[in-house]
């Protein structure tokens, strides 16, 4: 199986060392240019009006450049500019808004495409036709997405660079590649420091989850960023459903042949990159994981997550019942209710982790007390944590109902759990 994904995934991994290389080669590399003492403004505004490709291309990166020595002061100015000097102009925009409504042809259509367009989403196309640009124009998103917290005017700028990066990081683009203890060094390297859910101790730590024949590890990549994942999952092969986090990554557990397992945990889940905050990879990974591994495994029956409760003990304090927790049944129970009971405005469910899953199609299959000793596990959920089932046949059924009426998919034991659960104001 694992010569199978890797030769894929090899394939792939040419292909997009393929792409970027033509991406690299499109613009001749022009060695030397330095700053001319034009602002940051003014490089931007002759940007837009330049039509030549090469003097593009040295504009492009001057701007970079600059962005890169700036402060946080210099950063947020810059932002203000984009966010006012370039916005849409209203005036244009209606005088051709009135022009389609009264002849609605291609012509005056492509008029008001174009005013409705504020001019920095073209300055970011040509932006990023510097190699290496798109890396550096997600890194320019993360400081946005700081500034707005206290600024929230700049959200507008952010909605076109979303809008632009949601579109240059379409599923089409995205190379699947297998993460293993032969991969670079420097791409190991990036997994121990990516990992947001289970910390990774050490290189030990990094290799018991890599090498043993039942482990595995999947990630997505871009062409134009080739050294960086954007988001992988971390797979257990395991014979029946694990209950605790310990259970899968002890050091001295009893290794399995791929033979010998029956389920497929995926039991971390890591977004890289904070400049993409917002577009979602997730869901398309597991699904594709999920799909790659049942027919490289196919004795490999059953798909599900263990995963954390994020919120559980503040909404089990909120209620009254912070004295249960130690109660193993009375934790399970109140575990089952807020997964499938406590709301959020809108009516989507409060736990940030079951939004993820159910839209994706998952169902709540069980929840196990004691699952997650760590000090992080037990402040978050008093150490509960939660199996998502990814049933392959029931994925696109289970999504379209959460999707339309927010129907929570969940198992008869997870109701059962619930109905018997303390009583709370959910």
């Amino acid at each position: 199986m694992a010569a199978r994904l890797s030769d894929g995934a090899g394939v792939m991994s040419l292909l997009a060392d393929l792409l970027s290389t033509l991406i690299d080669r499109r613009i001749p590399v022009l060695g030397g240019e330095r700053a001319d003492g034009r602002t940051i403004e003014t490089l931007c505004r002759d940007l837009i009006g330049s039509r030549g490709e090469v003097s593009g291309y040295a504009l492009a990166r001057q701007i970079l450049d600059q962005y890169a020595a700036m402060d946080d002061a210099q950063k947020r100015a810059f932002f203000t500019f984009l966010n006012v000097d370039m916005d849409i102009d209203t005036t244009a925009v209606s005088e051709a808004t009135n022009a389609y409504a009264a002849d609605g042809s291609e012509v005056h259509y492509r008029r008001l495409m174009m005013a409705a367009e504020p001019p920095r989403q073209e300055l970011a196309r040509r932006l990023n036709q510097v190699p290496g640009a798109t890396g550096r124009i997600v890194a320019m998103r993360k400081d946005l997405l700081r500034f707005i917290k206290t600024d929230p005017a700049l959200a507008k700028l952010d909605t076109d660079l979303r809008h632009l990066l949601s579109s240059w990081f379409n599923r089409g683009f995205l190379v699947l590649r297998p993460i293993n203890w032969e991969s670079p060094a420097h791409v190991l390297e990036k997994i121990i420091a990516y990992e947001a859910v289970h910390a990774i101790d050490s290189w030990d730590d990094l290799r018991r989850r890599l090498q043993p024949t039942d482990r595995r590890c999947f990630g997505f990549f871009h062409p134009a960023m080739p050294d960086e994942p954007l988001i992988f999952v971390e797979v257990a092969l395991t014979k029946g459903i694990p209950t605790s986090i310990h259970s899968v990554l002890t050091e001295g557990r009893d290794l399995l042949t791929e033979k010998q397992a029956d389920t497929a945990v995926f039991y971390s889940i890591s977004n890289c990159q904070a400049g993409l905050a917002g577009i979602s990879f997730g869901n398309s990974l597991i699904k594709q994981v999920a799909s790659d591994l049942n027919r490289a495994l196919p004795q490999l029956k059953t798909f599900v997550t263990l995963s954390p409760i994020p919120g559980l003990m503040q909404w089990i304090t909120e209620n009254g019942h912070g004295g249960s927790t130690g109660d193993t049944d009375a934790l399970r129970g109140l575990a089952a209710r807020y997964l499938l009971e406590s709301k959020r405005e809108g009516g989507l469910p409060r736990d940030p982790v079951a939004r993820f899953h159910l839209k994706n199609g998952a169902s709540i299959h069980d929840v196990h007390a004691g699952a997650d000793l760590s000090p992080n596990g037990l402040a978050q959920s008093g150490g509960a944590m939660v199996n998502y089932l990814y049933d392959l046949a029931r994925i696109t059924e289970n999504h379209e109902a959460f999707a339309t009426t927010h129907k929570v998919a969940a198992s008869a034991t997870m109701r059962s759990l619930a109905r018997k659960a303390l009583p709370t104001n959910a």
